[in-house]
């Protein structure tokens, strides 16, 4: 048996440390990771497997195959130097690659558990009884029908042998013949006369896997019959058990004609006796096959079968036997039952889920990509950040993931239990801003509800509320939010009393709040209370480092999304992508590879060069002067070009005052912070100046 190190104790190794540990072929010897809190080093304990914190100290013990499940490439390629040349070294993506499948696993398990709860819950609601035997000859399912008729408790029944619950049951005579029995009569050991189908299980091979039988009480109905002779009689009583029976009954004759309904059928389908009776027995199906006239053809039940019926398209489950009588077919009756509650049950639910899904933060920092020193600087100060309750400020350019990180900050939070509330600002109309964000109170406006509604704030409370596109508030929005700030409060539109909230505040913008302090488009004061924790967020062009890594995401990712198998991207393709500007950043670069992915035959599995769309914008390769105003911006956006012309005015006015930052700060009319900020955003130090001049 080959013995295993585990190296990463994440969601990748903790997948599968639980794979490996009840492994036949495979030993894992050990787990370790540099954090003593890893989920993993706590699962190895229970499985009794040494753990560690230094793999370095397992490279000359017993051990055959490493599993390097930290993600980290130098973390692998430390221990492709340092291992023995006999030991094999499994990277990272496995460990990826196996969470992925134990989650998807876990997923699977409990929808088939939600399926197997509403069949059951189904099979409980029919009237007749049914008990199901496996292929040892013991019961492995009994719905509450049987358990009324059998007179025993469904706990006493289950996993015990079928002749111990009905000795005269000929359940294993047809799992070994393979045929079934359809409306045989049988005495229980209660003294209890049921009428039952037996029908062997046959699996996709065609062989038996167990046998089930459906019954029926008909006690009371057989000893009416012995009891009187008068057949009028016994057709009244018959009738009348059927007319108040909570099961919808449609009977038929032998020609398919409508003979009798019951008050069941009518309050199920809308029809009455006169859009039935005598009526062929297609009469009341809106979509589907009629199921009497197949039983009257075939002379055989049918069970289970969805149908639509009545002018209202009721969904429906339908049973069909026939009626035989002396040999002969008389006719056939069916029993409905009413799904459509069940099915707005669901829909209900998963509405439900919906709302809840779009009221929690989807994603964490293992979903951020970082691997430049750029990124990794934010990556940082979001992670401290999410660990106290200060306001953050993520700035950065539309399409670089800004909400990625509110949701990271959120979910790192002690509030990630409690709700995450989205607002764009820029896209909800002024007019509707403030009632949205504060609620209203009853009579507020025209239109208004009756008892007035909560607004975001209120729903957010204990939680996170993340305000994107918050330098598009008006004034009088932003002089609110500076009371929310400050006291910790709101005052409901049309209401007078402060509501006390506490809600953590994430806000972002793409808009420089330094000029729009200048115009008199955002408030000073606001600025400084939003500004306590700026995270700044690089766009993709300062972070070419991450775009190898960005690229195998995306491609995953689309792989799903577009239902495509392509595994790689040429080298050509990724130099190709490297010489490109990405003014619209990561967003951009996933409209790039969604085309390339979409216009790619199906039979190619990696990405090149020739199936990477024509880019319209600017190439890193252009020099500064063909860019800015005066000259040709070529494929340029106007905030690329803006942006680009106030670069060169920086570096022009530092130069001209020997890179004195006061006196620049002075000459240009701004403050040492803004201009530290402009100098931070277009990545200008004193190299950039010397070149450009």
């Amino acid at each position: 048996m080959n013995h295993v190190l585990i190296v990463g104790a994440g969601k990748g190794g903790s997948a599968i440390l639980k794979i490996l540990a009840d492994s036949d072929v495979l030993n894992v010897a050990g787990i370790v990771d540099i954090h003593p809190d890893a989920p993993g080093l706590k699962l190895a304990k229970n499985y009794h497997i040494k753990t560690g914190h230094d793999y370095r100290a397992w490279l000359q013990k017993d051990i055959d195959i490493i599993i390097e499940a930290t993600g980290n490439q130098k973390v692998y390629e430390d221990i492709l130097a340092q291992k023995p040349p006999e030991m094999v070294v499994v990277p990272g993506s496995v460990a990826y690659v196996t969470s992925k499948l134990v989650d998807e696993k876990e997923a699977l398990v409990g929808e088939l558990k939600s399926h197997t709860k509403t069949r059951d819950f189904i099979l409980d609601a029919i009237h007749d009884g049914m008990i199901v035997m496996d292929q040892h000859y013991q019961v492995s399912f009994v719905n509450k029908s049987a358990e009324r008729i059998l007179g025993f408790k469904r706990a006493e029944m289950l996993h015990k042998p079928i002749e111990e619950i009905i000795p005269s049951t000929r359940l294993p005579h047809v799992f070994k013949v393979g045929r079934k029995e359809v409306n045989q009569k049988l005495q229980l050991h209660n003294g209890k006369k049921v009428i039952t189908t037996r029908i062997p299980i046959i699996n996709s091979a065609n062989k038996a896997e167990g046998a089930f039988a459906v019954f029926k009480d008909i006690t009371e109905v057989v000893n009416l019959a012995e009891e009187i002779t008068d057949l009028k009689e016994i057709k009244t009583m018959l009738e009348a058990i059927i007319q108040s029976s909570e099961e919808a009954i449609t009977v038929v004759d032998e020609k398919g004609n409508g003979l009798m309904i019951n008050p069941a059928y009518t309050r199920i389908t809308g029809l009455t006796d006169k859009d039935v009776i005598g009526k062929p027995a297609t009469a009341d199906i809106s979509e589907g096959e009629s199921m009497h006239l197949k039983v009257l053809r075939t002379r055989r039940p049918v069970r289970g079968v969805h149908l639509k019926v009545g002018p209202a398209n009721k969904d429906v489950i339908v049973n069909v036997a026939p009626m035989i009588v002396d040999g002969k077919l008389k006719g056939s009756v069916g029993v409905i039952h009413d799904v459509s509650e069940i099915q707005s049950l669901t829909s209900e639910l998963k509405r439900a889920r919906q709302i809840i899904r779009n009221l929690e933060a989807k994603y964490t920092f293992d979903d951020i990509i970082a691997e430049s020193t750029e990124m990794n600087i934010a990556l940082e100060q979001a992670k401290v950040g999410a660990k106290t309750p200060a306001t953050v400020l993520l700035r950065g350019e539309s399409g670089t993931g800004k909400e990625l990180f509110a949701h990271a900050i959120h979910n790192e939070s002690t509030r990630r239990h409690n709700k995450f509330i989205r607002v764009n600002c820029a896209a909800i109309a002024e007019s509707l801003l403030e009632s949205e964000l504060f609620g209203y109170e009853a009579g507020a406006f025209s239109g208004a509800k009756q008892n007035g509604k909560r607004g975001l704030f209120e729903e957010a409370h204990n939680g996170s509320i993340f305000l994107d596109e918050i330098g598009e508030l008006s004034l009088n929005t932003q002089a609110k939010l500076l009371r929310v700030l400050q006291e910790g409060e709101i005052v409901r539109v049309g209401g007078t009393n402060p509501v006390t909230i506490d809600t953590r505040i994430i806000a972002a913008t793409n808009v420089n709040l330094e000029k729009a302090i200048m115009q008199g488009e955002f408030r000073e004061d606001l600025y400084y209370r939003l500004n306590r924790l700026p995270i700044y967020i690089p766009p993709l062009r300062e972070r070419l480092d991450d775009l190898p890594a960005l690229i195998h995401h995306l491609i995953q990712k689309l792989n799903q999304d577009y239902g495509r198998q392509v595994k790689a991207i040429s080298e050509e393709a990724i130099q190709s992508l490297t010489n490109y500007h990405f003014p619209g950043n990561v967003r951009e670069l996933e409209n790039i590879m969604g085309r390339a992915m979409i216009y790619m035959n199906h039979t190619e599995d990696e990405i090149k060069a020739k199936h990477i769309p024509k880019f319209t914008g600017r190439m890193k390769s252009e020099s500064p002067e063909e860019k800015i105003p005066g000259h040709d911006i070529g494929g340029m956006t106007l905030q690329d070009a803006l942006n680009e012309y106030e670069r060169q005015v920086l570096i022009r006015v530092l130069e001209e005052n020997q890179y004195n930052k006061t006196k620049t700060a002075s000459r240009l009319g701004v403050s040492i912070r803004n201009l530290y900020y402009k100098l931070d955003k277009h990545s200008i130090d004193k190299s950039d100046m010397q070149n450009h001049s």
